[in-house]
């Protein structure tokens, strides 16, 4: 199946200055929105707060669960499903952002029966007599209640952030020893363009950002190399067949002839994912989100910004090798 005709002559090498204008753009707004303004909306796993294991005699609607703990008004509120040993729908971990009563200070956190140690008690009781005042006196039980402190949030935000790090470095050697250090450069400059912009619309949209997060902008970056390497492939493929051709009509032909394949993959991609933002439920809305928007951007930095570092990489190389020539003949 085609959705763009075969020997299209699209003249990418054309619009690349004008998308790496937008691509430098968008890269600055969401870099601003990330530290200066309006700055993540930490979730639970990276701000701190209540995390509280249920088990119910019988299986409930996870719906109403989490309706019951949002009505609490304790800030974020995250009910998931999680494997025990009892039916399906009835054990659940509830994740709350914020305590009954808020800790006076975070050396306490790991002092047992201080400040956090009752704020946490406190807040499992008032989850407690929620439980009891929906679903019914003896209906479930508390099986574990943990607090996690702004000091353990801020562990995870560096590991998460460093994870995304690892991944773009291990890519590049990948790409390094599979073609050469030119694309592999070329091929992490647009995976770090999309995990930062992705993560600026995350950062505008003002949706928790938690691990679901993290995981989702991993899910990008192995997405977008797999859509880099296919035009990658066919630029080396076309250089060894047509070695007339230079390497800017290589990579326009290139790109021309992955362009279908490239935009059906991503749409029936987006697709999948639209739909489990659509019908998935709160759990996992911020994922799906993060993931619809890093496949768009995804699939535009495959076209535009890993093959524009290619070619401005080989017209630098050229302009150096005229000056020397120039210089070699006087």
């Amino acid at each position: 199946m085609e959705v763009i005709k075969p020997g299209s002559k699209i003249d990418f090498i054309k619009i690349m200055p004008y998308a790496i204008v937008v691509s430098a753009l968008l890269v600055t707004v969401s870099l601003c929105g990330i530290f200066i303004w309006p700055k993540p909306n930490w979730g639970i796993d990276f701000a701190g707060g209540t995390e509280i294991q249920v088990a119910f005699k019988q299986p409930i609607e996870m719906g109403k669960l989490r309706e019951a703990m949002e009505s609490l008004r304790v800030g974020d509120v995250k009910v998931q499903e999680w494997l025990g040993t009892g039916k399906a729908n009835t054990n659940f971990l509830i994740r709350l952002e914020k305590l009954a009563e808020e800790p006076a200070a975070t050396a306490t956190e790991t002092q047992p029966g201080g400040t956090a140690a009752g704020a946490t008690g406190k807040t499992t009781t008032m989850v407690e007599a929620k439980i009891t005042e929906v679903f019914g006196k003896g209906s479930f039980e508390i099986l574990k209640s943990d607090y996690v402190g702004p000091k353990v949030g801020k562990e995870l935000r560096n590991q998460g952030a460093l994870a995304v790090i690892i991944a773009n470095l291990l890519i590049l050697v990948y790409v390094s020893l599979r073609f050469e250090f030119r694309y592999a450069f070329g091929a992490v400059i647009a995976l770090f363009h999309d995990a930062i912009i992705s993560a600026g619309l995350i950062v505008f949209t003002q949706k928790s950002f938690d691990l679901t997060i993290i995981a989702a902008l991993l899910s990008i970056v192995g997405y977008s190399i797999n859509d880099t390497i296919v035009v990658f492939d066919r630029i080396r493929e076309n250089l060894s067949r047509h070695r007339r051709m230079t390497l800017f009509e290589t990579v326009n032909a290139a790109t021309n002839e992955t362009l279908s394949r490239t935009l059906l993959t991503s749409f029936v991609t987006w697709l999948a994912v639209f739909c489990l933002w659509l019908l998935g439920g709160s759990s996992i809305n911020g994922f799906a989100f993060c993931m619809m928007m890093g496949i768009i951007v995804g699939t535009y930095s495959s076209v535009f910004v890993a093959s524009a570092y290619v070619v401005y990489t080989e017209r630098l190389r050229d302009r150096r090798r005229t000056a020397a020539a120039a210089t070699a003949g006087k």
